[in-house]
């Protein structure tokens, strides 16, 4: 008899048990359990919990991937390029040979080749896929890490909800702000693009600044000045009381709250083993990816990691591919080829896969066709983004390009469906409303988005 056996009770010992014999059984239980002060405790776990999957990691590919070359290859047709497709852990799905390392974990990812969009500008892509709105009139719509992070956060943990690696802002930067929600949901920034250094010490570029107190003030002189700020901030919230003052209290009571926090550690690269670091890649991009990891374990929400470029390639924006795109796409998967699929190992071997969602994008796709400086150009008609781990069902492909991969032929996904699908992914309302800087409730994702349900885990 198994220990499982052993420990369920006969079933003629609870078929006999009356409803009034139960019920007093329950209250009695539940009676001593309040008196243990096991029952507050199992509450405010429990209400601690963030819903699934409790985690976010958007990769974003600052300045448009190209599609043909990662995950809709099309090597039976000129606008292929000369580029292979290679088999992945499911069969019947291949993906261009530049990324042998994640193919390795397709049965945890659904790769959505049909996306669709309007917005072929770097700075109105940006803005559409990261907001899941149009800019145009007076509303400050906030980054879906700023919205997501609102909905996912514990509000008395150390650390930020929203923490934003290496971003590259130049294109839009009210797409990586925290628009209406104010300023108490705006992201943490680690590193701003800067110098990839391998070696020496590769996490260097990617610390936060000013997080110690400068040389010459102690503990003592701080908490004396941040007494006169307090007591100044009184005096202006007295005469000004509104959302935008308490939010910029609240940042910054939370900016000092993480500064004295042992949590802050997650932020130090240096213990981690030099063979993980290795097989993450000694880049900005690898290294923002193994940091990401451990502010999931520490309970972040949401992270973003900025492919912003590769080594040689020049410029801020890699993806941005007008001349010699081959090269320089391959050079870029080159870096996010290793770091993308460790991520998910290393993630799956800590027992955080299941519990948090990758999502992997930029602002739009490159056309299918090749142009005169061997590049591929902005298009945002037909181009891919890929979704993985928590809340997906992987394994699979939603939608379908034409041979040539100049148009959709199956199911089109625009930026709101994509952005719901993710809600979908997350357990969050995408219909949850927030009131925006004009008085106007604004849902997390436009009511007209239709997620993609089948996968939706």
């Amino acid at each position: 008899m198994t220990r499982r056996q052993k420990s369920q009770p006969p079933q003629s010992a609870t078929r006999h048990v009356s409803r009034r014999t139960l019920l007093q059984a329950t209250l009695g239980c539940a009676a001593s359990a309040i008196s243990s002060n096991w029952f507050p405790a199992f509450a405010a776990e429990t209400a601690d919990k963030p819903r699934r999957p409790g985690a976010c990691i958007l990769l974003w590919m600052s300045g448009g991937p190209s599609q043909i070359d990662t995950f809709d290859p099309k090597p039976e047709h000129k606008n292929g390029g000369g580029r292979l497709s290679i088999e992945t852990s499911v069969p019947g799905i291949r993906i261009s040979e530049n990324l042998p390392q994640v193919a390795k974990w397709m049965k945890r990812m659904a790769i959505v080749r049909s996306m669709s969009t309007k917005e072929g500008d770097h700075s109105r892509g940006t803005y559409v896929m990261r907001t899941g709105y149009r800019p145009q009139g007076p509303i400050q719509y906030p980054a879906i890490g700023a919205l997501y992070s609102k909905e996912l956060a514990n509000e008395h943990a150390d650390l930020p909800g929203y923490v934003s690696i290496s971003p590259f802002r130049g294109f839009n930067a009210s797409a990586y702000g925290p628009g209406f929600l104010g300023p108490r949901y705006a992201p943490l920034v680690v590193g701003n693009g800067g110098t990839v250094r391998v070696n020496g010490k590769p996490s260097s570029s990617l610390k936060v600044e000013n997080l110690s107190l400068p040389g010459t003030v102690d503990v003592a002189r701080h908490d004396d000045r941040l007494s006169i700020l307090s007591g100044l901030e009184d005096d202006f919230s007295g005469s000004r009381p509104g959302n935008a003052v308490d939010g910029h209290r609240t940042a910054y009571k939370n900016a000092i709250r993480m500064m004295r926090s042992e949590s802050i550690a997650a932020f130090e690269l240096d213990g981690e083993p030099d063979a993980l670091k290795q097989k993450y890649g000694l880049t900005e991009f690898g290294m923002g990816c193994l940091l990401a990891r451990r502010l999931v374990e520490r309970g972040v929400p949401f992270i973003e990691v900025s492919l912003n470029n590769a080594a040689g390639n020049g410029g801020s924006f890699g993806w941005d591919t007008h001349q010699e795109n081959l090269d320089r796409v391959a050079s870029l998967c080159q870096v996010l080829d290793p770091a993308w699929a460790t991520l998910m190992e290393d993630l799956d071997e800590r027992g955080l896969l299941d519990s948090t969602t990758i999502i992997w994008m930029g602002e739009f796709g490159r056309t299918p066709r090749i142009n005169s400086n061997a590049g591929r150009d902005h298009f945002p008609a037909a181009w891919s983004s890929v979704l993985a781990g928590g809340g997906v069902k992987g394994g699979r492909i939603v939608g379908q390009t034409s041979p040539d991969g100049m148009k959709v032929v199956d199911r089109p996904v625009n930026a709101q469906d994509f952005l719901g699908t993710i809600c979908g992914c997350l357990g969050i309302d995408s219909q949850a409303e927030n009131i925006s800087n004009v008085g106007r409730p604004i849902s997390v994702v436009d009511p007209e988005a239709k997620p993609i349900q089948e996968v939706i885990a």
